[in-house]
C-alpha cells in the first residue's frame, strides 16, 4: 500500500522519526554526573532581584515578555529574536523599546535598591 493510500501510517512514521530526532539532539546536550554543585543558588543576594524582575515580567503582555526574555535573558540578537517570533527586525526593535519602557514603569524605584555598582 502506498503512502497516499495509508495517511495514518505515514503520519505515524513522521511522528516517530521526529520524536527520535528530537531525542538524539537532546541527549547529545545532556551529561550524566554523580556530583552536585556546592550551592543550590549561586548568589543569595540576587534572589530578591530575580523575584522582582520575574514579577514585573509576568505583568507584561506575552509578546513583550517574549521579546525581553529572548533579547536580554537568552542574549539573542535582534535577527534571532525576529526569527523566533516570526516578525521583522523593525517590529522586534519597536516592541523591545516599548517593553523596556513598560518594565521601567513597573519597577520604578524598586530596582535601584538591588543595583550593585
Amino acid at each position: 500500500m502506498s503512502r497516499v493510500g495509508n495517511p495514518a501510517g505515514y503520519a505515524q512514521t513522521v511522528l516517530t522519526r521526529s520524536f527520535l530526532a528530537h531525542q538524539r539532539r537532546r541527549s547529545s546536550r545532556e551529561r550524566a554526573t554523580d556530583t552536585f554543585p556546592d550551592r543550590a543558588v549561586a548568589d543569595q543576594r540576587d534572589v530578591p532581584l530575580r523575584l522582582t524582575l520575574l514579577e514585573a515580567l509576568a505583568r507584561l503582555p506575552a509578546k513583550d515578555r517574549a521579546v525581553v526574555v529572548l533579547r536580554y535573558w537568552e542574549d539573542r540578537s535582534i535577527e534571532e529574536t525576529a526569527d523566533a517570533m516570526h516578525a521583522s527586525s523593525a517590529a522586534v526593535r519597536t516592541r523591545c523599546t516599548r517593553a523596556l519602557a513598560r518594565l521601567r514603569e513597573l519597577l520604578g524605584e524598586d530596582l535601584g535598591e538591588y543595583a550593585r555598582f
